[in-house]
């Protein structure tokens, strides 16, 4: 069995934004109220410097910083995803070995891609995994999403869980996840430690009924997406699709009116962060678009609009 097998993750890891100043700097007292909220919304683990994390509009320096500050103030009350995402392996291996070194539990990487038309074919990718598990003794999660504009079968993706064990969990949010988990669990087998899904979880009772373990949304509502798992998990599935049916309306205004801007939103009105601001080129969300979020959270109350 692989060391990475024994105790696996499980549940909701949902993504830290990175909180703002309204002049554009990282607010740091911020970023651990984010952490503190998060883990009181009841998640299993958390992950950072993701995409929902505004990662591609950060310094290396403020990476760096985030990482302390991230995995510091969390200090072993859940375990911490790190994303390491770089075109460059030598990058990525360089991230691993430095989240590694400061206590994540996982690390999260794309396949390697720059733009929109330059990404290493299968075995590039096989070998940027290899070489970046050798640089971090942790698990890997793969993500696979429509971003990196690769498209990888879910039969490569099994064979690299064979051939390098250390990528064993998987984030799928591709469209079609649900038909590509049960086509990844069948052809990984017992190499598939975590089939996760994403997207903001909206399309997660298709994907738990699939086979997925784990669910990574954004941090907006993990506590009220939690019943859905357990009641799922329990094998009570009436009632894990009501408790679902209940947030899905926000889910979707979420993932297709604000994205990574809607958890700021809710955490801004509610006390947590005192910004919602986002970096340029980015733009904020329109006041109409706003205001229509923020009633559908109101009708939902999750914690994160009233954790302050």
């Amino acid at each position: 069995m692989s060391p990475f097998q024994s105790k696996p993750f499980a549940g909701i890891f949902p993504i830290a934004p990175t909180p703002f100043t309204e002049s554009g700097e990282i607010d740091d007292a911020g970023q651990r109220r984010v952490l503190d909220c998060m883990i009181d919304q009841g998640v299993d683990g958390i992950c950072i410097l993701a995409n929902y994390s505004e990662q591609f509009l950060l310094t290396d320096d403020e990476r760096n910083m985030l990482l302390d500050v991230c995995l510091s103030h969390v200090g072993g009350r859940v375990p911490v995803i790190v994303t390491c995402s770089h075109f460059s392996t030598r990058i990525a291996a360089d991230r691993a070995r430095a989240a590694a070194a400061a206590g994540a539990a996982m690390l999260m990487l794309m396949p390697p891609y720059h733009g929109a038309t330059l990404r290493a074919d299968e075995k590039g990718t096989l070998e940027h995994f290899a070489r970046v598990a050798d640089a971090a003794p942790i698990p890997i999660m793969f993500q696979d999403a429509p971003l990196s504009g690769a498209n990888l079968s879910a039969s490569f993706l099994a064979r690299l869980a064979q051939e390098v064990p250390a990528v064993c969990y998987f984030k799928i949010e591709v469209p079609g996840a649900a038909a590509k988990l049960r086509s990844l669990v069948a052809a990984g087998g017992d190499a598939i430690v975590g089939p996760f899904d994403g997207e903001e979880s909206i399309t997660l009772m298709a994907d738990l009924d699939a086979g997925a373990t784990g669910t990574m949304p954004s941090a907006l509502i993990p506590d009220l997406i939690k019943p859905v798992f357990e009641h799922h998990r329990a094998g009570r599935r009436k009632e894990a699709a009501a408790a679902y049916a209940r947030i899905l309306p926000l889910i979707n205004f979420e993932n297709r009116q604000c994205g990574l801007r809607a958890t700021k939103t809710v955490m801004a009105a509610g006390g947590v962060i005192a910004s919602d601001a986002v970096r340029h080129p980015l733009e904020a969300l329109h006041p109409a678009t706003k205001a229509g979020l923020l009633e559908l959270a109101r009708e939902l109350k999750p914690l994160a609009l009233h954790w302050a």
